[in-house]
């Protein structure tokens, strides 16, 4: 590891917090909306300077297919799969000179509005549905003429596979009818993954820049076909690819926090007290351990290995949130701290809570009485968890159009993964229930 590489991305992901009362941000007037800007050919370039450093110390190389058929001036909408905040330096380096701008979550405005609106940024709560942002993105091809970036994820991923996609994409793909592009990198979560600490391994990055679809072959597939097309893409694992490919990770810190993403033990069933560290997880509960080799493969020290495949035990995790949920089980209660995000692009610390979630939602009521809010399940196919959020700690976060809520628990254990799954999942029990009661009532 490059301890100055880790320093300085720790430095990037810290951001200002500013006390005050719920009573006080709630009476702040809303900042009005803005349209996008098409970054100039300056701005386009620093872009491409600054990501220079991080670009050659992974070896970076692309590969394009069908790239050809885009027209050098023509709009395109562009998916990308997300992993890490190198994200965001792969795709200046792969669209040079090429404009577009980015859809970026409100929290990244946070004290640099006027940088991130010049290269291009369009502003979007995370997984809350917002009209505004589908007239920004159709007036930025349409009116500017510039590309438009999308991450779908929204989120970094948990376990190297994709996060849960919306499905409103393919509706989307039609909406702006330009042609549609994915970016799709290898080795980029391997770099950085989440539950690592923003400790940085050595390891080569490559991407893979595809012409997916014409603007004709948008107008004659359906929605739903084009949303198909998208899943296939995206339908990658990365430990899967790093065993396969050899991808040798030698670093002595890869297990590092690997209890964030990997929290109930298959052993003893245990959950939000495993242990990772170093090259090893393990639970203290019942002494279960497992060492991760270089190539991502989890071996336990003594007895059976349960999931040698880190993705295998993730979807463990999820059939036990579910069944949970089906049984009628699941319950969260958390003591919270309250961070809030309005329209203006800073964090407000307002205080303590109570954070609770069931089959019937997210329920959060604090700062002395003055805070009480409801998050129904199907407001959203999932929520935000993040580990180490700007370095304040994991989180939970979710909201509407006005305000989001950050949520970061006070008891000791980890819990944020769980409830993230569990919100997907109560989202999906949720989906289906409505459609079928949608279906019975059709045909009578």
């Amino acid at each position: 590891m490059n301890p100055g590489t880790t320093r300085r991305k720790r430095r990037i992901m810290k951001t200002k917090v500013i006390n005050k009362s719920y009573d006080e941000v709630m009476a702040m007037p809303r900042r009005k909306h803005k349209k996008p800007i098409k970054p100039n050919m300056l701005f386009r370039t620093l872009l491409k300077l600054v990501s220079l450093p991080d670009i050659i110390d992974t070896g970076f190389k692309c590969e394009k297919i069908g790239m050809e058929k885009l027209g050098k001036d023509e709009p395109a909408f562009f998916l990308m799969n997300h992993s890490c905040f190198l994200d965001l330096e792969i795709v200046p380096t792969v669209l040079y000179p090429r404009p577009f701008n980015i859809v970026a979550t409100t929290d990244a405005f946070i004290g640099k509005e006027w940088l991130m609106r010049q290269i291009g940024c369009i502003s979007t709560n995370k997984f809350v549905t917002e009209m505004s942002l589908i007239r920004d993105m159709v007036y930025t091809v349409k009116t500017l003429k510039s590309s438009v970036v999308m991450f779908p994820e929204a989120g970094y991923s948990f376990d190297g596979r994709c996060v849960p996609l919306p499905d409103t994409l393919g509706r989307m793909v039609k909406m702006l009818g330009v042609p549609l592009c994915t970016i799709i990198t290898r080795g980029a979560y391997h770099r950085d993954p989440l539950y690592n600490n923003l400790q940085k391994r050595k390891v080569k990055v490559t991407a893979e820049v595809k012409y997916l679809l014409s603007k004709e072959e948008i107008k004659e597939k359906s929605a739903e076909e084009i949303q198909e097309i998208i899943l296939k893409e995206f339908s990658f694992d990365n430990f899967s690819w790093q065993k396969e490919n050899k991808i040798k990770i030698s670093e002595s810190f890869r297990a590092d926090y690997l209890n964030r993403l990997l929290y109930k033990c298959p052993n003893c069933k245990s959950e939000g007290w495993m242990v990772g560290k170093g090259t090893d997880i393990s639970c203290p509960e019942c002494g279960k351990s497992y060492y991760m080799d270089e190539y991502g493969v989890l071996k336990a020290k003594e007895g059976e290995t349960e999931f040698s495949h880190i993705p295998d035990w993730f979807d463990w995790q999820r059939e036990c949130v579910r069944e949970e949920i089906l049984e009628g089980e699941y319950f969260v209660d958390l003591p919270v701290d309250i961070l809030m995000t309005l329209t203006d692009y800073k964090f407000y610390r307002v205080g303590e809570g109570r954070l609770r979630h069931t089959k019937d939602g997210f329920v959060l009521d604090g700062c002395d009485g003055k805070l009480h809010y409801e998050h129904k399940p199907l407001c959203s196919h999932t929520i935000n968890s993040d580990f180490y959020f700007y370095q304040i700690g994991d989180v939970i976060s979710f909201g509407n159009s006005d305000h989001l809520f950050y949520c970061f628990p006070k008891t000791e254990g980890d819990i944020v993964c769980k409830v993230r799954l569990a919100a997907e999942e109560i989202y999906k029990i949720r989906r289906h229930d409505k459609e079928a009661a949608c279906s019975c009532q059709s045909s009578v």
